[in-house]
């Protein structure tokens, strides 16, 4: 579904100075807001639009390109992180995308009632560069994790050995304790502190790990990081984390962290960098080469163009998660002025300032 006009969004026109685009916003947000029985999606689009028309730079980029000058997102994330934040997370369970709340349930539920056991989940970081974050890598992560025993395979028990009901549960995995309190004797189940609520014990302990049924081991591990991942995103590896003994291991946590780049910088899906040129190539019109995450491109300043004026490079930014294309790179031309000037220049500029041109006159180029 296209994206409506920011400005008819908050109902004001172009012109609107910032004050008048603050008011609008706030009577909408206070009409569409979800907890005064509003419309939650219209509740979005307001404040979509508002993050963008509030920021001088991205107001300026969103009238002359408009959607794609902002990112196409109204320069916010896609993608929300835990508890709300503004990092991507990714479920790469078995690399295939999976429950993500999982992780904080523990998987499913055992055959007592209980929820099963599972390993500790581990959270790792890895830093990356800009390039690597616009078009993706694979990393080799090693760790040292809590793995499952090879000589009893996580049972516990010694080969050749069976498992045995648990004598302190009776199998159940769970042992009553009795509080007594001023209302009464209350009854309350816990995990049984003997087989840990497996129900089972070994008749022989594995004698490698001694019936803890994991090993401390270095791992390698890898990780594909997709093209276009943003700064402090989570990458979540599906029972790629510590093991336990008669449970599924738990999950791995990578926190993606992206090096600042020397020349460009990132709005969502677009790349942002300045060129500087001089005051004479602005004028007359100049052709110039622009550095990108792609390689030199070539790039023309039309005559006449005025410092801090934006060109976009389109399918240059950073690639979309959910598609195969690509946002633009906004290239800011800053024109440079010079300090000094040689007696024949500085003549020059006298005649030139002393001429009256014609305004309907155009710069050849």
């Amino acid at each position: 579904m296209a994206k409506r006009d920011y400005y008819e969004v908050l109902g004001v026109e172009k012109a609107a100075s910032a004050d008048e685009i603050k008011k609008a916003f706030r009577r909408k947000a206070v009409e569409f807001h979800p907890d005064r029985g509003g419309d939650e999606a219209k509740f979005k689009e307001v404040n979509e639009a508002y993050e963008v028309l509030k920021d001088p730079s991205k107001k300026q980029r969103y009238d002359q390109f408009g959607h794609a000058g902002v990112g196409g997102n109204g320069g916010s994330n896609p993608f929300e992180g835990f508890g709300g934040g503004q990092g991507q997370s990714f479920d790469f369970g078995d690399m295939g995308l999976g429950d993500i709340f999982n992780s904080f349930f523990g998987g499913g539920a055992g055959q007592h009632g209980q929820r099963q056991a599972r390993g500790n989940d581990v959270e790792s970081r890895v830093e990356i560069t800009f390039e690597q974050a616009v078009f993706g890598t694979d990393i080799d992560l090693n760790l040292t994790l809590e793995d499952t025993c090879e000589h009893c395979k996580g049972t516990t028990a010694e080969p050749g050995h069976e498992l045995k009901t648990c004598d302190t549960c009776g199998g159940s995995g769970q042992v009553m304790n009795v509080t007594r309190t001023v209302f009464g004797n209350i009854q309350q189940a816990s995990i049984c502190p003997t087989c840990k609520g497996s129900g089972k014990v070994p008749e022989k302990v594995c004698s490698v790990c001694h019936g803890k049924g994991t090993q401390a081991r270095k791992q390698k591990i890898s990780l594909k990081v997709p093209a276009g991942i943003d700064d402090g995103s989570t990458i979540r590896l599906r029972e790629h984390g510590e093991a336990i003994a008669n449970g599924p291991k738990g999950d791995l946590y990578v926190n993606i962290r992206v090096k600042p780049h020397k020349q460009f910088t990132r709005e969502g899906d677009l790349i942002l960098s300045e060129e500087h040129i001089d005051f004479v190539s602005a004028t007359l019109g100049a052709e110039i080469e622009v550095a990108t995450v792609d390689g030199p491109v070539r790039m023309k300043v039309p005559a006449g163009t005025q410092s801090h004026s934006d060109f976009k490079l389109s399918n240059h930014g950073v690639p979309h998660m959910k598609s195969k294309t690509r946002g633009a790179h906004i290239v800011t031309i800053v024109i440079d002025t010079p300090t000094k000037l040689t007696p024949t220049q500085a003549e020059l500029l006298k005649q030139f300032q002393a001429e009256k041109p014609d305004p309907k006159r155009k710069f050849w180029s």
